[in-house]
């Protein structure tokens, strides 16, 4: 299964409508073309430490043209996810770093 199908399924799971195609793999989004980068609501599903690696249910991430939905992410410094722990509301953003969605920020929401 491709990239894009798993995100088409993943929102379809969560009750999203994939609206727009991801960026095509010859042109990847980064942070360099992604423009503004605001940070985006979320909740902490999963928190895997020792593959640096975290589960979030976010709303829409314009930045990524991507709809709310759940998914796995990687964090762009594994020491980030020692501050998070599931059920976390939480705030971020992330990048496309060539295919990989990366959490480059996360800020606990209280």
């Amino acid at each position: 299964m491709n990239r894009l199908s798993i995100l088409i399924a993943a929102a379809l799971i969560s009750g999203g409508a994939f609206a727009q195609s991801a960026a095509p793999a010859s042109q990847p989004q980064t942070q360099a073309t992604a423009g503004a980068f605001d940070f985006t609501e979320a909740e902490v599903r999963k928190v895997d430490r020792s593959a640096g690696k975290i589960t979030l249910r976010h709303g829409e991430i314009k930045s990524l043209d991507m709809p709310a939905m759940t998914m796995v992410f990687t964090a762009a410094k594994p020491e980030m996810l020692d501050q998070v722990k599931t059920g976390d509301k939480v705030r971020f953003r992330a990048t496309n770093q060539g295919g990989t969605y990366t959490v480059t920020e996360i800020q606990s929401v209280k």
